[in-house]
Parts: C-alpha cells; structure tokens; sequence
C-alpha cells in the first residue's frame, strides 16, 4: 500500500511516498481504509525525534494519529464494528510505527468511534485529537459548567477553537484570546475575543473574571491566568507541565472511546464543527508539516488519502 514514511528524525524532507506491507489486524483491532488524516504539532514534533526519551519508535515510521475512514476487516475480538462502517479515530498505539498518513491503518478498537454524519472526511479525520484534547482538559480535568468563565488561551487554533464551543455547549461563558484577525471568528463560535500579548490581564478584567483557564501557550499566558486570580485547581495546562507543581493539570490527550462518542455526538446535534483551514493530498505531506510548523494556523490542517 501506498504511505509516508520516514526512516530518519529531521525536517519534513525525510517524509517521503513509500510501497509498504499492509498491516496486520490483530484480536482487539481494526483495519481501516483511509479517507484522510490530518496534521498535529505532536507530529512533526515527533518527526524531529523531541519525544524519543518518553515513547519508543521504530524505522521506518508512518506518521499521524488522526484518521477518518471506512472499516475493511475487524479482529475476532471486536464486534463493535463491521466492515463498510465510516469511522473516526485517536490511534494512538503504545509504539511509533505504523500511522495514519496510510492508504490503510490497524487501529486498536478502543480509538475509534463511528463518523460524524454531518462532517467531511477532512472535517472528520481533524477531529479526534483537538476534540479530545479540548474536551478531557474541561470536562475531566476543569469540570466545567454553566457557572464558569473559562478563559482559553490561543482559542483560535485547532484545540482552542474546539474547547471554546465545548465549553459554551456545557452554558459556559469563553473568554478567548487571539490576534486581532481572528476576533470574529471567536465571537462567530460564541467567545468573546481579547488580543494576547502585553496589557492582556487588564484587558481580560476589562470584561469579566475567569473562574477556569485552559492554557494552550505556556510560559507568560499561564503566568497572566494566575495573576487574574483564577484559583490554581481550576487551571489546565497541555504544554506546560509546571501547572502541577501549582496544583493545576497537565493534560496530555489519550484514546478514549466514549469521550469521542461523546463528541460525535455534540457535532451530531449542531454543538459542534471542525474548521479546516487547509487541506492536501498524501503525496504533500511534508508539505502540510512545513505549514503547521509555521504557527498561526487557524483551526486544522487536513490530509486526503483516499480522493472523495
């Protein structure tokens, strides 16, 4: 089959097209055919070889954890799927090796959950990992509810602007920052905008007091939550670690099968979407790593694998 691989740590030269073996499907997984992938910073981040202390890799390495696609064959010890069912998946395994930037992908079943059937592939694929991220950092982590202002740092990327629709789905109120450019894109999900960068705590207390944070920078946005007063049990962090140290969370995302039920769901009852601000075929896959490296990225980069 046909996959990007790399057989090296580097830039986003050492992906390349490759003719690869078909995986296997053991007992407890899932062969699915995929529609598209998309485009994570953990990605390129692990192309660059920055996790290799915390999780082991091996060569040659297909990228990607998100995927969208359509079940081939199922294990003998799953009957939760059958083939011809569209789904969505985190496929994360307990290895680095063989992902989703593939015409075909053996996914554990606890990753998987069926298709939004109002999203697109691209929609679809782009939405297992943000959403998860977004919704096990608020619901799990923050335990947020109509009572809250929850202030989302960088809430027009791809998890920010997820975590600001979960949280005006749960009656929330958001406060977002982002640059200016992107203002009415946050109020067009239901936050209200605040441009980060020097002066933002008094900006923010210009318009309300968070009771709850979701950090998606580090560094001086977390430190600008704290002097906002917002207690140090109801601050999130998935890029800084010392928010524990403080009493926070440290969030880092995992595979979770009725968490992404749960988020089918909202997408299925009008809650919630996925903003792809681009897309790209398998084939440019080093390419769609260039534009994520690049930042600033509003909602999610796609990859199409198999052409709708």
């Amino acid at each position: 089959m046909k996959a990007i691989v790399y057989r090296r740590y580097g830039g986003p030269e050492v992906l390349e097209v490759a003719d690869i073996p078909e995986p296997k499907v053991g007992p407890d997984s899932v062969l699915v055919r995929v529609a598209a992938s998309s485009v994570n910073p953990v990605d390129w981040k692990m192309r660059e070889g920055y996790l290799d202390g915390a999780i082991d890799v091996f060569f040659p390495v297909v990228p990607g954890w998100d995927v969208a696609g359509t079940v081939e064959a199922t294990g003998p010890a799953v009957p939760e799927f059958s083939p011809g069912d569209e789904v969505i998946g985190y496929v994360r395994k307990d290895v680095v090796k063989g992902g989703t930037f593939a015409e075909k992908v053996a996914a554990p079943v606890r990753t998987l959950a069926r298709k939004p059937r109002n999203l697109s592939w691209a929609q679809a694929a782009s939405l297992p990992l943000v959403g998860l991220t977004a919704y096990q950092a608020l619901h799990h982590a923050l335990k947020i509810g109509p009572e809250d202002t929850v202030l989302v740092h960088a809430a027009a990327g791809g998890v920010g602007s997820v975590a600001v629709q979960l949280a005006r789905a749960a009656g929330a109120r958001v406060i977002g920052t982002a640059s200016e450019r992107n203002h009415d894109y946050l109020r067009s999900l239901g936050a209200e905008p605040v441009t980060y960068g020097d002066g933002l705590v008094e900006r923010v207390q210009a318009i309300g007091a968070p009771t709850a944070s979701l950090d998606l920078v580090g560094g001086e946005a977390l430190i600008s939550t704290y002097d906002l007063g917002v207690p140090a049990s109801r601050v999130a962090s998935i890029v800084d670690a010392s928010v524990a140290e403080r009493g926070g969370a440290y969030v880092f995302v995992r595979p979770d099968r009725a968490d992404l039920t749960a988020l089918v769901d909202l997408v299925e009852a009008g809650k919630l979407t996925v903003d792809v601000a681009e897309t790209y075929p398998l084939e440019r896959a080093a390419d769609a790593h260039r534009r994520s490296e690049e930042g600033h990225v509003r909602g999610k980069i796609a990859v199409e694998v198999m052409p709708s």
